[in-house]
């Protein structure tokens, strides 16, 4: 039973991986675009405007995050709907914020810690990582949730999980796919995402 389980696990950590990584890519660049676009307007003419610089900073390094994720990291997920996709990408950041917010209100209001170097932990950095596992896993799988793209360009993505690509239609499955990957003999518990 646990050579089935990490056989699965390990199956699906290998699908996941190459996603993984663009995804923090585009994380950090977003990071660095909100914190050098907050930068520049401080210095600027947005210097007495803390509020206003974070927040249209925050709005510019949402927007690189949606236009990069769209086409790069699940770009063989993404929607018809533009629209949709977009709106879904904002609740999913809003409610990524809510995270983070919540680390910070917990310290500050339960645990009684004011200090800055609690309340910058609990936003930035316990705030952050739990944000950002739970962006990641709400646009795979509720932004960028189409199925795997049938164009010819895509097609090396079913490389990622194991498959042999001759032969696939347009509908393939990860369980199929999977089936195909060395180590696995049990695919049965997979659905289809």
């Amino acid at each position: 039973m646990l050579a089935k389980l990490y056989g699965k696990a390990m199956g699906l950590a290998s699908m996941m991986w190459r996603e993984v990584m663009k995804f923090g890519v585009v994380g950090g660049l977003a990071f660095v675009i909100d914190s050098s676009v907050y930068l520049w307007l401080l210095s600027g003419h947005m210097g007495d405007s803390q509020v206003k610089a974070k927040i249209i900073a925050g709005v510019v390094a949402t927007l690189f995050s949606w236009v990069a994720n769209r086409f790069w990291t699940f770009r063989h997920r993404r929607q018809a709907s533009v629209l949709r996709e977009l709106l879904m990408f904002l609740l999913m950041n809003a409610i990524g914020l809510g995270i983070a917010a919540a680390c910070v209100g917990f310290t500050k209001y339960v645990l009684d810690l004011t200090d800055t170097t609690s309340v910058f932990i609990a936003g930035s950095v316990v705030g952050l990582v739990l944000g950002t596992i739970f962006r990641f896993f709400a646009y795979r799988f509720w932004v960028f949730s189409a199925e795997l793209d049938s164009e010819e360009k895509f097609k090396d993505d079913y490389d990622l999980i194991g498959a042999e690509t001759s032969g696939l239609d347009s509908v393939q499955t990860v369980e199929d796919a999977l089936r195909n990957t060395p180590g696995l003999t049990d695919t049965g518990s997979i659905r289809r995402i």
